[in-house]
């Protein structure tokens, strides 16, 4: 079956999501110069990117209170796997840049903790655990 891609514009450029199914989920998402994601985490949803043109800043993490962001600069043909749970940020700082996306098919799955373009919901932000008074 023949299909064509929707188009899906974005404040830091735009998604063309070539396949989504039941069970997976294909895209190119190309990222403006000066622009970055949201720093965001999936609940469900698994994903791995693979640059194809540009150079790709990944930022991942902390994984636990305290730890630092790492910064990952990949090139055309640079891998990032983002496992469930994970906290991640993709930016162009350079150039444009061009990835490609494959992942599980929970497409709107996204949790925002952080937003150049303001489009954190008050139900994104995680709640931090009670403090004890011991």
């Amino acid at each position: 079956m023949i299909k064509t891609p929707s188009i899906i514009e974005k404040p830091w450029g735009h998604e063309e999501i070539w396949a989504a199914t039941s069970r997976y989920a294909g895209k190119i998402l190309v990222i403006k110069k000066g622009h970055r994601l949201s720093r965001q985490y999936h609940r469900t949803k698994e994903e791995t990117v693979m640059v194809l043109e540009g150079t790709l800043i990944c930022e991942e993490g902390p994984r636990r209170e305290g730890e630092n962001i790492v910064r990952h600069e990949l090139g055309p043909g640079g891998i990032f796997h983002v496992p469930t749970g994970t906290i991640h940020r993709f930016a162009a700082e350079k150039a444009d840049v061009r990835l490609v996306e494959v992942s599980t098919s929970e497409i709107t799955d996204v949790v925002r903790l952080e937003d150049d373009y303001r489009r954190i919901n008050p139900q994104d932000i995680p709640v931090p655990p009670p403090q004890s008074d011991k």
